[in-house]
């Protein structure tokens, strides 16, 4: 939902301030994820849409549920809660997640297969990813049947068709020139 991205946009902008400036980018990035899932939960979903919850009972119900949480981490929680915006947290976990990812110079790689990818040949892939883009990639997998066979790589708006149908489409293309 776009309104939820905007929504988020904010809150998530200044987590990543408050990670960056304690050198904590994993550890707000976990507890993010941790806070995301729980505001995913339907049980929790249908507590904190309840008018008749208040904001600290609800902050209290996601900090106790989300587990180890830092003081700024808990404040940042307390703050959600009393903007009425719990519920943005999964938007805040992937709007923070993409910062922290071009602070870290990682780049996403959508591959997609015509069949599963074992974990030594993800591996092998994603290390000569790095190689050619010179930094860290995030492999992300799609099995997509239509490609009868090989890959397609999407790494930023750079596309690598290694897949029998794009073989076949230049093919045609090729034999149509």
């Amino acid at each position: 939902m776009a309104e939820n991205v905007t929504v988020a946009r904010p809150y998530a902008e200044a987590a990543f301030k408050l990670a960056r400036d304690a050198n904590a980018l994993n550890a707000w990035a976990q507890a993010l994820a941790r806070l995301a899932a729980v505001a995913s939960e339907p049980r929790i979903r249908a507590n904190i849409d309840d008018p008749s919850v208040s904001a600290s009972a609800a902050a209290q119900l996601f900090v106790e549920v989300a587990g180890d949480l830092t003081a700024d981490q808990k404040n940042f929680v307390t703050i959600l809660a009393e903007s009425d915006r719990l519920a943005v947290l999964p938007e805040i976990l992937s709007l923070f997640s993409a910062q922290k990812d071009a602070h870290e110079g990682v780049k996403d790689a959508l591959v997609s297969s015509a069949f599963p990818i074992d974990d030594a040949t993800l591996a092998r892939l994603v290390a000569d990813l790095e190689t050619r883009f010179k930094s860290k990639v995030k492999a992300t997998v799609q099995i997509d049947r239509e490609l009868i066979g090989g890959v397609k790589i999407a790494v930023g708006d750079e596309v690598i068709d290694a897949s029998v149908r794009g073989k076949l489409a230049a093919m045609a293309a090729a034999l149509q020139n």
